[in-house]
């Protein structure tokens, strides 16, 4: 990487913040603890709790570019983070697409690289509709190669996830579960995106 500083914006809900973490790192943290970029590096959780993607779209260029520099050299980065806010406000999977379609091709319009993150599992009611929009959402990264991370399908099934979940008794994974969020960003193309070597 030739820039001389990285800026990496994160955009989402809860999930981005870590809630739930008793080590308070999240999967965030714990995926920039294991980026070693070679410049400065600048991650910004930019989270908002039970935001829905059409809340995210409309608030989204303006805090990034808030962070953003004018300095060529600097590298500028947008993570989104996605969760389930849009099942529970009953938004239509269609209305969710167009939202992050909305917001990757005006990133793409600004020349920001996006790297997308979909929702993981949550109680078992709402899962078969958590499904439906983790495909809806890869479908759309898919159109604009954008890297997308399937958090649902390898965790759906998984019972470190679900004992973790219990252990909050709610939405939100603990420290296991975030640790398992940041493994699948991390092998799910992170490195490549960010244009380092895959053995860090």
């Amino acid at each position: 990487m030739s820039e001389t500083q990285l800026r990496i914006a994160i955009i989402g809900d809860e999930l981005v913040a870590g809630v739930g973490d008793p080590k308070g790192l999240g999967w965030l943290g714990r995926v920039m603890a294991r980026t070693d970029a070679g410049v400065t590096t600048m991650a910004f959780p930019l989270a908002v709790p039970g935001e829905t993607t059409t809340e995210m779209s409309a608030r989204w260029e303006g805090e990034f570019a808030r962070r953003a520099s004018s300095d060529p050299d600097v590298d500028h980065r947008l993570v989104i983070g996605l969760g389930i806010a849009d099942i529970t406000a009953g938004l239509s999977v269609a209305r969710s697409r167009l939202n992050l379609a909305n917001i990757l091709d005006l990133a793409d319009q600004h020349k920001v690289k996006t790297f997308v993150v979909g929702p993981p599992p949550t109680v078992p009611e709402l899962n078969e509709h958590v499904q439906e929009l983790s495909h809806a959402y890869a479908d759309v990264a898919d159109r604009r190669r954008v890297p997308y991370v399937d958090t649902y399908t390898p965790l759906v099934g998984h019972d470190q996830w679900y004992s973790d979940l219990a252990v909050n008794a709610g939405p939100y994974p603990a420290q296991a579960g975030y640790g398992l969020i940041a493994w699948l960003v991390l092998h799910s193309g992170w490195y490549s995106w960010l244009g380092l070597p895959d053995d860090q």
